[in-house]
Formats: structure tokens, sequence, C-alpha cells
């Protein structure tokens, strides 16, 4: 008698026909990019709606245009430019309610300010003043990102206490087609998928990593394709028609706050500017590539939309754009007064309770600082 023979023995059952965990079909993204604007769709859409994005719109390009000239006066050390991006910067921040979160990466100091959060504050960390200018509970805005990705398991991790705590809150989370590269961008979808937390990814696909195509990047249809191997839904959307983008964040916020976990949106868009004031675009892309891009402007779509159907007139179209210019000057003002800074404030805000260390670093840049004013009084 063999011990498979025995009485009591283990004897393994015909493994079970195979069946996939997830029906993929219905996490697909569609074919091509959704569009509203120019379609059918527009006449649905809410004319108060369209003019509020509108009108950020006109204050995003004249924002990020102010900032570049804030750059190459000295006013700022780097500032990497959402021009041409300005739709998905501002319906990702219209898309929350107040209550939620928004987790932004270094290009993303439009979508903190369209938040809410002042100008001269969303810049104060690329003029090298502070790690992050402003407080985060305010606006409930997480300190810009630089390090590609690292927000995303943050916004995960955020989302997920919420919901353990039943918080009615929302995550969205910002990232570039080049942070889909890292491994924190796994992690965190890995992660959100298997917790089912409340939050949305929104990738602002602008055709470059730096000066890498995204080509190079990836083998995949499209980025949108990745959420079907996470087991969540994949959106594709024209990230320079702001209605569209709007509507499927929304959708996806709506998701997520009624239990229907996270959706990863592929927005494709273009970076017009170069990567930041120290890149040359022209070195990886031709004259004519922007061309086109310019001609599928975000801010010429809305409005072409608008003045069509007789939604916005010549007084609202200046309107918009003197609100701008009122914008631009008043941060333009602020932001050339040399700010006060206090070294010491090197200590504050780095630990909710000082380290042994860094009082011991406290206090010897206080004694420094005290010698070196002694010696100027002598």
């Amino acid at each position: 008698m063999t011990v498979m023979e025995q009485r009591g023995a283990y004897k393994p059952a015909p493994p079970p026909a195979w069946q996939p965990r997830t029906d993929p079909e219905p996490l697909l993204p569609d074919a091509e990019p959704y569009r509203v604007l120019g379609t059918e769709a527009a006449a649905k859409a809410d004319p108060e709606l369209l003019r509020r994005l509108y009108a950020q719109l006109v204050r995003g390009r004249r924002y990020n245009t102010q900032a570049t000239a804030l750059t190459k006066q000295g006013r700022l050390a780097v500032y990497p430019s959402s021009t041409g991006q300005e739709a998905c910067e501002v319906a990702a921040a219209l898309a929350l309610e107040d209550r939620d979160w928004l987790f932004p990466s270094y290009r993303d100091t439009l979508a903190v300010v369209a938040r809410g959060v002042d100008p001269v504050e969303a810049l104060t960390l690329l003029r090298g003043d502070w790690h992050t200018g402003y407080d985060p509970y305010e606006h409930r805005v997480a300190p810009l990102s630089t390090p590609l990705a690292t927000q995303l398991p943050h916004a995960v991790g955020l989302a997920h206490a919420a919901r353990l705590k039943g918080d009615d809150v929302v995550a969205l989370a910002l990232v570039g087609d080049g942070g889909t590269s890292e491994g924190d961008f796994h992690e965190a979808l890995n992660f959100a998928a298997v917790w089912q937390a409340p939050v949305v990814f929104l990738v602002q696909n602008n055709g470059f990593a730096i000066s890498v195509p995204l080509a190079k990047q990836t083998a995949a249809p499209s980025l949108a394709h990745k959420a079907v191997g996470y087991g969540m839904p994949g959106r594709l959307v024209d990230g320079n028609d702001a209605a569209a983008v709007h509507e499927v964040l929304s959708d996806a916020v709506r998701r997520a706050r009624t239990g229907g976990g996270p959706t990863l949106v592929e927005a494709v868009t273009y970076r017009i500017d170069a990567h930041t004031n120290a890149d040359d675009a022209t070195r990886y892309r031709g004259d004519a590539e922007v061309q086109a891009w310019r001609d599928h402007d975000p801010i010429q779509l809305l409005e072409r939309e608008l003045t069509g159907r007789g939604l916005l007139d010549e007084a609202a179209v200046q309107a918009a754009r003197d609100d701008a210019e009122a914008m631009a000057a008043d941060l333009r003002e602020r932001m050339n007064r040399d700010p006060e800074l206090d070294p010491m404030d090197l200590f504050a805000h780095v630990y909710a309770e000082p380290t042994p260390q860094l009082r011991e670093q406290r206090a010897l840049l206080r004694a420094e600082l005290e010698a070196e004013q002694e010696g100027g009084h002598r």
C-alpha cells in the first residue's frame, strides 16, 4: 500500500477551469481619446462650467508666461512650464471637492494655484526659499513633488487611510508620462487596486520625459491600457479639451467616492515650452511638430466652442484677459520683492519633534550667526 492509498490520505483534486480574476473588457480605454468640444456632446455641457474653465485657462496661460519671465529675470531658480497643458491642470483642480486632496508633481504649480493656493506661495519651492511655500492642509494640496512619481504612493496611502476612517475623501494624483516608467507608479497602482482606494491617477502624456519620447518608454497601446493589468479602469482623453478632461475626471472622482475604486486617466497633451528654462527642446523635436500642437491649443478650442454657440462675447473675452493680467501684475510685483529669510527656518517643519541631531545642528548654526553678528559690531 502506498502512502497515497492509506485511509485519510490527501488526494489532490483536479485543477478547476481557469477563470480571469477580473473581466478585462470594462477596464479597457476607448480606442480614441475622448472629446467633447466640437462634437455633439458639447451641447450637453454646462455653459457656466465652460465659461469658468475658459477664464481659468486664460488665467493659467498668463501665469505660465509670467513665471517663465520671472525665471529669465533671476527671480526663480527654475520653472517647468505647463503651457499647452492648461486644460489638464485646471480640470484636475475643478473636478475635486474642497474636502479632497490634490497630489501634484513639480510641473503642476498651475493646478496648485487653480486649487486656491497663493501664486507666490506656489512658486516658493522653485525660488529655492522653502521645500514648500504653502500649508498643505489649508487647501488640501500636497507639496510639489520633484522626484518622479513619489507622490503617487502618498496619494494612495492618504486615500486608503481616509476610507478606513470613514472620511468622504478622494485623492487625485498628477504625474507625467515619464513618471509611469518609475517603480513608484507600479507600486501605487497595484496597492490602489488591491485596496480599492478612492484615488484617481491623471497621467499628462505630453510626449516627452525631458527629451525621451514616449515610444522609447513603453510599447503599450496607450498608457491608459496599463490600468487593465492592475485591475482598474483606464480612460483615454484629449488632454487639450478642457470639457472632456473635466468630465472624465469628475466621473472618476465620483466613482472613487462611491466605492468604485481607483481609475487611471491618460490625457494626451503636449508640452509647448521646453522641459525647463535649462532645456533646449530644439535638439529633440522640430518646429512643425510644435506648431501642429499650437493649432490644437486648449484655449482656442474652448473659445471657438463658446463663441460659436453664443456663450462668450468680446466683453467676456476681454474680462478674462484683464483678470489674468491683474493676477500677473500682482505676481510680478510680489516676486520682485527680496524675501526676508531667517536661516534658522532651515530647521522648522522638518520633524514634528526635532531629533537630537537637528537640535545640535540648530544650536551650532545659531552660535555661528551670533558670533558673526558680534564680529560685525566691532
